[in-house]
C-alpha cells in the first residue's frame, strides 16, 4: 500500500481552502484567539457523546485510508462515530457553517481510494450505525443501517428463507453503506446482479444536514426522477446514506461447482462464450490465469496441474445442477477443455471453489504488494483482453494475474511488485495505466465493481467525454454546493 500526505487543491467550486490550524480567523472567544479546530470539536461535542468524537493524532490516523495503491491520503482533523440520524445531521449541519470537508467511511475495505482522509477533514465512519431494522418476508425487503455487515445481512434473512445475493469479495468485512457506496458486486453476478439491483429507497442526510428520503418500499415504482440509483455508486460525493430498502430474494437451492481446465485462455473464454450463448445462467462463472493458478499452487499446495493455462468455474443453483453441469461440461470440452471435474454435493464445490477465494492472497504473496484492476469488457471481448494484459506483462517485465467474473465480463488483473522497488513501483502504475486503456479499446469500463475514487479520477474523464463530465459535475453541485463531500475523489 501507498500513501502520503495529499497535497492537492480541493476540486473546484469548494470553499475548503488551506488548512485548518493555519486559516485566519477575527472571531474571538473568551477574549482569546480563535482556534478553528477547537472551535469544530466544540460544535461536533454539542450534538454528539464525547466517545463519538476521535481526535487523539494515533486514533485518527487510522482511518486515514482505505485498502487502495497508490492513493494519497490525508490527515483527518477529527473522527466521528455516530450512532443515529439525528447526529449524521449535526455532523452535516456543523461542516456546512465551518466549511469543513467530511469523507464518509465504511469499514474501508475499498480498493479505489475513495474512502481516503483529505487534510483537516472530518472522517464520518458509519459503522456503529449497524442495525438490521426491519426484515419483511411478505414484501421481501430489509431495512438496514448502512453500518450493517454484508455478511451478517446475509445470515440474517438466510433465517427468513431470503437471500441477499451482492456478495463481495470482502463480504465478511465490507458494510452495506460502503457496498451502496460504490455499487460493489460479487461472484454472484452473472446471475443476480449488483448491489444497485437490490437498492429500492434510501435515507440520505445532505450536504447541509437535511433529510431526504428517495425510491419506494413497493414491488414497483416510477414516481419522478430515480434519485436512489443516483447515489448508488456515487462513493459519498453526493450525500451520506443512513438507511437502505433492500431487495431480497427467495433463497436458491445450494449450489454445485464446475472446474474445467483449460490449455490456453483463449479456449477458456471461446467456452464462456459458449455458454452464455447458449442460454445458460449460471449463479457462478470465474475465470483464472495461469499465472494466478501458479500463485494459489506455491501458496496451498493444492495439487492443481502444472500445465494448466487457465481453470474455468461454473456453478448453479437450479433445481437440476447436475444436469446443468454436464450441458457446461459438454461446451467446456468442446472448447478444448482438458479436463472437467463436476462436484458431487456441496462440501465437493466448496474445495473447487477454494481455488478463486485463494487467488489474491496468493498474488500478494508473489512480491509482497498488489495493484488491483477493476476493468469490465464484453463478455465477447474477454479472450482479448487477457491476451493483450499478458502482453501488458512481458512488456512491463512484472507478474499479472487475472482472475475475472467471467460470466460478465468483469476482470481483475492483479499487478504484482516490490513497493520498495521504485522502478518496479513506476512499472507497476504504467502497467495499471495501459490495462485501462486496452479495456476502453475494447469498449470496456475502467471500473466494475470498486469504483473511481482517488485511483481512476484522470480515466473517468476519458470514458465519459466531455459533455457527460460536464452534467455529472453539474449534478455534483446541486447536491453538494461547497464542494465538502468527498473532496476530490470521483471528479
Amino acid at each position: 500500500m501507498i500513501m502520503s500526505r495529499s497535497e492537492a487543491p480541493p476540486p473546484e467550486g469548494t470553499a475548503v481552502t488551506g488548512n485548518l490550524h493555519d486559516r485566519p480567523h477575527d472571531r474571538l472567544q473568551d477574549g482569546l484567539p480563535d482556534r478553528p479546530l477547537d472551535r469544530l470539536q466544540d460544535r461536533l461535542l454539542a450534538g454528539l457523546p464525547a466517545e463519538a468524537v476521535l481526535t487523539d493524532p494515533d486514533v485518527t490516523a487510522s482511518y486515514a485510508n482505505d485498502m487502495a495503491s497508490f492513493c494519497e491520503a490525508g490527515v483527518p482533523a477529527v473522527v466521528v462515530l455516530p450512532r443515529t440520524v439525528e447526529q449524521v445531521q449535526h455532523v452535516m449541519r456543523t461542516a456546512t457553517e465551518l466549511r469543513v470537508p467530511v469523507v464518509p467511511q465504511g469499514a474501508r475495505t475499498g480498493l479505489s481510494g475513495g474512502a481516503n482522509a483529505a487534510d483537516d477533514c472530518i472522517v464520518l465512519s458509519l459503522t456503529k450505525m449497524d442495525r438490521i431494522l426491519e426484515i419483511n418476508p411478505v414484501d421481501r425487503i430489509a431495512v438496514v443501517e448502512p453500518g450493517v455487515i454484508n455478511a451478517t445481512l446475509s445470515r440474517a434473512v438466510n433465517e427468513h428463507g431470503l437471500y441477499y445475493p451482492p456478495d463481495p469479495s470482502s463480504w465478511e468485512m465490507c458494510t452495506i453503506g460502503g457496498n451502496i457506496g460504490t455499487a460493489s458486486g460479487g461472484l454472484c453476478c452473472v446471475k443476480y446482479g449488483v448491489t444497485a439491483e437490490y437498492v429500492l429507497g434510501l435515507d440520505v442526510v445532505l450536504a447541509d444536514g437535511r433529510l431526504m428520503s428517495t425510491g419506494r418500499r413497493t414491488a414497483k415504482g416510477v414516481a419522478g426522477y430515480d434519485l436512489t440509483r443516483l447515489f448508488v455508486g456515487s462513493e459519498g460525493s453526493l450525500g451520506i446514506v443512513v438507511r437502505a430498502i433492500l431487495a431480497l430474494r427467495p433463497q436458491p437451492p445450494q449450489q454445485l461447482v464446475l472446474a474445467a481446465e483449460f490449455a490456453s485462455a483463449s479456449a477458456a473464454c471461446d467456452a464462456v462464450c459458449r455458454i452464455m450463448e447458449g442460454g445458460h445462467v449460471p449463479s457462478l462463472l470465474e475465470l483464472m490465469d495461469r499465472t494466478t493458478v501458479k500463485a494459489v499452487n506455491d501458496l496451498a499446495h493444492m495439487g492443481l496441474p502444472e500445465s494448466t493455462e487457465a481453470l474455468l468455474l461454473a456453478a448453479f443453483d437450479t433445481p437440476d445442477p447436475a444436469a446443468d453441469l454436464a450441458a457446461v461440461g459438454a461446451l467446456c470440452e468442446a472448447a478444448g477443455a482438458t479436463q472437467v471435474v463436476p462436484a458431487d454435493d456441496a462440501a465437493e464445490s466448496e474445495l473447487l471453489l477454494q481455488a478463486r477465494r485463494l487467488s489474491l492472497t496468493a498474488l500478494e504473496a508473489v512480491k509482497g504488494t498488489t495493484m488491483i484492476d477493476d476493468v469490465c469488457v464484453p463478455r465477447s471481448k474477454l479472450g482479448e483482453f487477457l491476451d493483450g494484459v499478458a502482453k501488458i506483462a512481458d512488456d512491463v517485465d512484472l507478474t499479472i494475474g487475472v482472475v475475472a467474473h467471467a460470466g460478465d465480463g468483469n476482470t481483475h488483473p492483479t499487478v504484482c511488485f516490490d513497493a520498495n522497488d521504485e522502478d518496479e513501483s513506476r512499472r507497476a502504475r504504467e502497467s495499471f495505466d495501459q490495462i485501462m486503456a486496452l479495456g476502453l479499446d475494447l469498449g470496456g469500463t475502467i471500473t466494475g465493481e470498486h469504483g473511481v475514487g482517488l485511483l481512476k479520477k484522470e480515466w473517468l474523464a476519458r470514458e465519459l467525454g466531455p459533455v457527460s463530465l460536464e452534467m455529472q459535475r453539474g449534478i455534483k453541485q446541486v447536491f453538494d454546493p461547497l464542494g465538502i463531500l468527498n473532496p476530490g475523489k470521483v471528479f
